[in-house]
């Protein structure tokens, strides 16, 4: 069957322009459930997911977009050339779906690329491109680009030109981060039930993942045992070492702090915690690092 670039180009456009307003209301780590649900165009219901990797709505001829399984680390799926190396379904080079994907390439065309950060959740990404075949890899390599440079009726691009290439290098070099970041941050929240582990604040909007050790030293590692649940307000106090926690899991404030005469937020928020015990994740091998603990109290102490 010939391939019908209009089509495809309505269905595309009202996928990406779907996947925003998804993303304005539950922010870019999105809810499997409303992936696969998708949308309806023309009376007819479009997920953007399926049960595999690669997938193709029943109403297009070319896979729509990739998903990565939530197992995968994040610094798994990107090569040194800054690219998201992703793997072809199965061993076999022309298997459908892997046929599929070699026909967005040729194509040209934007795709969505879903990355799972833990079970049920996926940090978005699009415009995606598929740019180049590996088969003795068996993989594909993949480019985020900017949705401003969308082209949903160009033909090949395959020669595409060197501003074209750096720059989609340099926003998959971004989207790494971001996704080094959510990963992050979903992981850490999710081990603390969304809830301060000062405080006991439950909305996750106003929920950060703090670094013990901050991700600019060395061991400042993105992993559970290396973060807190804080709301924004006990992030910055605790980032600018208003309090800490010592390594038995007790909240201290610092001595001017806890001294200091103001309004109430400083006495019930911050000067109220004082000796109070953290909330702590309900598996031992997710709870804060005694040995982080120690680095930062010792800096703590000296400040």
């Amino acid at each position: 069957m010939e391939f019908d670039r209009n089509h495809d180009a309505r269905v595309r456009e009202a996928a990406f322009r779907w996947l925003a307003e998804q993303v304005l209301m539950h922010g870019d780590v999105l809810p499997g459930t409303i992936l696969a649900q998708g949308f309806t165009l023309a009376n007819q219901r479009v997920p953007v997911v399926g049960p595999q990797g690669i997938f193709k709505p029943a109403v297009m001829q070319v896979p729509l977009s990739i998903t990565t399984s939530p197992n995968t680390r994040y610094d798994d799926a990107f090569g040194p050339d800054n690219l998201l190396s992703y793997s072809y379904r199965g061993i076999d080079p022309f298997h459908r779906d892997n046929v599929g994907l070699r026909a967005a390439m040729l194509h040209g065309l934007p795709m969505a690329y879903f990355h799972g950060i833990v079970p049920g959740e996926y940090l978005a990404f699009w415009p995606v491109y598929v740019v180049n075949d590996h088969p003795e890899l068996l993989t594909f390599s993949v480019a985020v680009d900017d949705a401003v440079h969308i082209d949903l009726m160009s033909r090949l691009e395959l020669n595409i030109d060197q501003r074209t290439e750096i720059r989609r290098e340099y926003i998959t070099s971004q989207a790494k981060v971001r996704l080094h970041q959510r990963m992050f941050r979903q992981r850490v929240l999710r081990a603390y039930r969304n809830q301060c582990v000062f405080c006991r604040l439950r909305h996750s909007e106003l929920l950060d993942a703090a670094h013990i050790v901050p991700d600019s030293e060395p061991d400042g590692e993105p992993v559970i045992p290396n973060g807190l649940s804080l709301c924004r307000l006990h992030h910055a106090a605790f980032d600018n070492f208003f309090l800490c926690v010592r390594p038995d899991f007790i909240i201290e404030i610092r001595r001017d702090i806890l001294e200091e005469s103001d309004g109430p937020t400083l006495q019930h928020a911050i000067q109220g915690l004082h000796g109070q015990p953290i909330l702590l994740p309900a598996r031992t091998a997710e709870r804060p690092s005694v040995e982080f603990l120690e680095h930062r109290y010792a800096r703590f102490l000296r400040i």
